[in-house]
């Protein structure tokens, strides 16, 4: 599959993520950190082209145990040739027993565009998160 196909792939689970209930995660995710809000909110930056912080909370989901955020950094790093990555997160997912009729989940929006002007509403609601008093400070700094 070539690179552009597999990008494509990564924005479409994200969609996946952003239509379906798991949205209502985010609300929480502040307080408590948990993994289907870090997977969701790395899906969020992840379609902002956000992707550092995307890679770094897929992490921590997928070390919290979220199989679908170790496919999705599989899928990410397949998609800009990091084949090393790809097949490590791929080995990981397949160990966590990711299977897509188990882990992705169901959309119920018809739709994940985001609302005009979000981006500039997302800057300042970014800087308010990072300076949650709970986030590592090295996180913040990034």
């Amino acid at each position: 599959m070539p690179p552009a196909a597999v990008l494509a792939e990564a924005r479409r689970l994200c969609n996946v993520v952003l239509r379906s209930k798991d949205i209502d995660t985010l609300g929480a995710f502040a307080a408590d950190y948990d993994a289907a809000g870090a997977r969701t909110f790395a899906c969020l930056l992840y379609t902002l082209d956000k992707w550092d912080g995307a890679l770094f909370w897929w992490r921590f989901a997928a070390g919290a145990g979220d199989e679908l955020a170790a496919h999705l950094l599989a899928v990410h790093h397949a998609a800009v040739g990091r084949t090393t990555d790809a097949r490590l997160w791929r080995t990981v997912a397949r160990m966590m027993g990711f299977a897509p009729e188990l882990h992705l989940p169901v959309p119920v929006r018809g739709t994940s565009e985001l609302a005009q002007g979000f981006a500039r509403t997302w800057d300042r609601s970014l800087q308010s998160f990072l300076q949650h008093p709970y986030l590592p400070r090295e996180l913040a700094a990034q």
